[in-house]
């Protein structure tokens, strides 16, 4: 779904990490849909390429992660310590 990232009612940085928590969702998803794909094909050749691109998912979203974690506190402290 898009967003109008036009709204006067945002900060900026409200905006930023919206963005960011909807792109690692996306990123998840993704990853989920090659994994899938690699586990349904019997072709060694695309299962190869499929597994690469998860894997780039996969580095996709520990950048967007590393985004949140710089720029939500709350969310960092709890990476730190969680139950």
């Amino acid at each position: 779904m898009r967003k109008n990232y036009n709204d006067p009612n945002l900060t900026e940085e409200t905006i930023n990490l919206e963005m960011a928590r909807q792109s690692l969702i996306e990123e998840f998803q993704a990853i989920n849909w090659y994994q899938e794909r690699i586990e349904y094909t019997k072709d060694e050749d695309l299962k190869k390429i499929l597994s690469h691109n998860r894997d780039e998912e996969k580095e996709h979203a520990a950048m967007l992660m590393e985004y949140i974690r710089k720029h939500d506190a709350v969310q960092n402290d709890t990476f730190l310590h969680h139950d």
